[in-house]
């Protein structure tokens, strides 16, 4: 049996948001966090995760615009993409399942609720 943990891409402008990630992951998952959408595409020059956990606004780089890239690569276009917002409107809920995410997750969140919808997100 395989005991290497499934990686996952944590993106967030937020430190506080970042660290509450991470260590909500960190038991049953290997985490790399990034601070903008431009560090997850360094991120992803070495790295191939199982998910990707993308928070929508953020400077430079919103998550919209960065999954519409994702889906257009190749070689990432099927990392299965959820976004952690504080965002909670319709149209953006609809906007992101549009874009090709696999779940949308409202901030604050817990860390059972954000396990939970990860485990039912791979069974996709």
């Amino acid at each position: 049996m395989n005991d290497e943990k499934k990686l996952i891409i944590l993106v967030d402008d937020s430190e506080v948001n970042l660290h509450i990630g991470r260590n909500a992951l960190a038991g049953k998952y290997a985490v790399l966090t990034a601070p903008s959408a431009v560090e997850l595409f360094s991120l992803l020059e070495k790295n191939t995760p199982a998910f990707i956990l993308l928070d929508i606004d953020m400077p430079g780089m919103n998550g919209f615009e960065a999954i519409t890239i994702l889906k257009t690569k190749k070689q990432t276009q099927n990392i299965p993409v959820i976004f952690l917002s504080s965002r909670d409107g319709t149209n953006d809920i609809n906007t992101g399942f549009s874009l090709g995410a696999v779940d949308f997750i409202h901030k604050p969140y817990n860390p059972k609720q954000l396990l939970d919808r990860i485990a039912k997100a791979e069974l996709i």
